[in-house]
């Protein structure tokens, strides 16, 4: 995402354009205590402020927290009106925002705000491993979609048993488990080392099973242009298993089908019946 950075004239024009003489500011933590003190009239406390003020206003979801002040809530920037899409950065951000030291040092407030003790040996370097296997796995190899003549093979080829790992985007847990891809050629056979590269590359996320599931599928479909493709994938979700409804061994099941798989019961049906067959 493209950063937009914002000076301290245009902080000081736009504070200009919402303060009034006379008026008390609460600044919401972190961004807003910054805000609230350029205006000379912070408050400690929430019940002695006039007006609720932010750096920014995203998705709206802070300002939503605040109603219950009944009190007016205002920001420098409201992404909903502007810079929609942007990363904005203020001044007050850039060494922050720019440094893989400070996303480290974030972790650690982080394990700091839920009572671990950071310093011990096990703890010492975690967020920097952190920051390290985010790094890693977020960025799955590139890859070239290697494709063939198919030769008149207009049969259906079929990968089963594909590992995969994801990140759920809700809650940042791990959720695996197998996938199986199916294709029908028209023109075109791609190299089988590529299937399971698809799922590895849309997997390799912060992502929903159902996701992965429609996005491997719509790549080959637009890659290979071929009769039919089938996805899919069987998984196992942390998020459910380690909090929440904490149901454990429940597997989740999502399909994609495109083309013949779609239409044609036959094609649909060959397809379920490989991947439930066990290769003795």
């Amino acid at each position: 995402m493209k950063k937009t950075y914002i000076t301290w004239q245009t902080v000081y024009y736009r504070l200009n354009l919402i303060i009034t003489e006379g008026t008390k500011y609460y600044g919401v933590p972190r961004g807003g205590t910054i805000v609230a003190g350029l205006t000379g009239r912070a408050v400690d406390k929430i019940e002695d402020a006039d007006i609720i003020i932010d750096d920014l206003i995203d998705s709206g979801a802070t300002e939503e927290r605040y109603k219950k002040y009944n009190k007016p809530f205002v920001a420098l920037i409201d992404k909903r009106i502007e810079l929609n899409n942007k990363w904005i950065v203020f001044p007050w951000e850039i060494k922050e925002k720019d440094t893989e030291e400070t996303v480290e040092e974030n972790i650690t407030r982080l394990l700091q705000y839920f009572g671990e003790d950071v310093n011990r040996e096990g703890l010492k370097d975690t967020p920097k491993r952190y920051v390290k296997f985010f790094k890693e796995f977020l960025n799955p190899p590139t890859w070239n979609c290697t494709t063939f003549e198919g030769e008149g093979y207009d049969e259906m080829i079929i990968q089963k048993n594909i590992p995969f790992h994801s990140l759920c985007e809700h809650h940042i847990a791990p959720f695996f488990g197998e996938g199986h891809i199916a294709y029908i050629p028209d023109k075109k056979i791609v190299g089988l080392s590529k299937l399971a590269r698809t799922l590895e590359t849309y997997s390799r996320r912060l992502q929903n099973q159902e996701r992965i599931t429609t996005q491997v599928a719509e790549f080959l479909w637009n890659e290979l242009e071929p009769l039919g493709v089938a996805v899919s994938l069987t998984a196992k979700h942390l998020c459910m298993e380690m909090r929440g409804v904490k149901k454990h061994n429940t597997y989740t099941t999502t399909t994609k089908l495109l083309g013949v798989f779609k239409k044609e019961h036959e094609a649909r049906a060959e397809f379920f019946n490989s991947i439930t067959m066990k290769i003795n």
